[in-house]
């Protein structure tokens, strides 16, 4: 096959490109370009994407003997990714930005252009299995699944790709028993990024700030934060830079009667208000969801399965009721603590994934 192999200029996405080459097949490196000021979201190991990713990724092309090429994506990325993290903290939710670019970015605007180029695949280094099976009516079913590292475990922020991209799309990485035995085999390959360390946080956010970058570009909104009764307990700069279980940098005037602390339990974006209280206050036993993907075709009747509202949270049991207009109803049979509006829940049996959406609402 003919396969475009990202390189993000990590030790994952050059092992799984020289898996590829080692597979047999033709492969073609390539770089995505996100950000417009190249050298802006790299802060040590903060972030991804700098002039130093993509000259590591280069250097990863040259050892494998692969064809190299970089392909600006900025421009999609600041307007897709971006602008939606943006949108979503005005609008009172909490976004996942690694899920969005997931869907805009690497499994949309990638994958479209390789396709549009000829390429049968592309490759990344996810930490994913992709799984064949063979349906009751003969038909061939590709299924994505947890990898085998849960520590590493991408399917979270996978799920959102959907089958059709999936069909297209190949993740070396999803046997691999753990990230120290991708660095050994980085090293034995002579890739230079095997000691490389990880990226973490927002790309676009390298120096860790997230409420900074939200000041700076929606500026100071100063509102109240209330309590559960509704008085007035301290004051914000806006109300776009919480969500909701946050406990850090409330800054309240007045403490609780009780002296427990106290946490954020609602964002309310039209009144400009912050609304907090205590922790019980957090646990929701239902959720709604909207922009529903699926794995699977969900039966009329409800889906018994386990839900996940976190990129490594724990998974509980829940029955999910899909809607023809893409909205999905979750029963959770244990409290989630802490689920905001915007984050993605995503539905598996076992460790294969079935679906995905974007939560909401959260009920007590």
């Amino acid at each position: 096959m003919r396969v475009l192999a990202a390189l993000s200029g990590g030790v994952d996405s050059a092992v799984a490109a020289a898996r590829a080459v080692d597979a047999g097949h033709d492969v073609v490196g390539v770089h995505m370009a996100l950000s417009r000021e190249r050298a802006e979201y790299r802060s040590g190991s903060r972030g991804c994407c700098s002039i130093e990713d993509a000259g590591d990724a280069r250097r990863a092309a040259d050892v494998l003997g692969i064809p190299y090429y970089v392909w600006d994506l900025s421009e999609r990325f600041e307007d897709t990714v971006v602008t939606d993290f943006l949108a979503e903290y005005e609008a009172g939710r909490t976004p996942n930005p690694c899920v969005r670019c997931n869907e805009h970015i690497k499994f949309a605007a990638l994958l479209d252009r390789a396709s549009a180029l000829g390429f049968d695949a592309v490759c990344t280094g996810h930490y994913a299995r992709i799984e064949t099976v063979t349906a009751p009516d003969g038909s061939v079913v590709r299924e994505l699944h947890r990898a085998r590292d849960a520590a590493k475990d991408q399917s979270y922020v996978l799920a959102v790709m959907g089958p059709e991209r999936l069909a297209r799309s190949m993740f070396p990485l999803g046997d691999a028993p753990s990230k120290d035995a991708v660095r050994t085999e980085a090293r034995e390959r002579g890739l230079g990024v095997s000691a490389k360390p990880d990226s973490y946080d927002i790309c676009f956010v390298a120096d860790g700030d997230t409420q900074g970058f939200l000041r700076d570009r929606l500026g100071a909104r100063p509102g109240d934060v209330v309590d559960a009764s509704g008085a007035v307990v301290g004051r914000h700069e806006g109300a776009y830079a919480f969500t909701v279980g946050q406990r850090r940098g409330l800054r309240l005037d007045r403490p609780a009667a009780d002296g427990r602390p106290r946490y954020v339990v609602e964002v309310r974006p039209a009144s400009n208000t912050v609304v907090v209280g205590a922790a019980e206050l957090l646990t929701v036993t239902r959720l709604t969801g909207d922009r529903a993907v699926w794995f699977v075709a969900p039966p009329p009747d409800g889906l018994a399965c386990t839900v996940q509202v976190r990129a490594h949270g724990t998974p509980v049991p829940a029955r999910v009721r899909a809607a023809a207009t893409g909205s999905v109803e979750v029963e959770l049979e244990e409290g989630l603590r802490g689920v905001a509006a915007g984050q993605s829940l995503v539905l598996y049996d076992g460790s294969r994934v079935l679906g995905q959406a974007t939560v909401t609402g959260a009920q007590r």
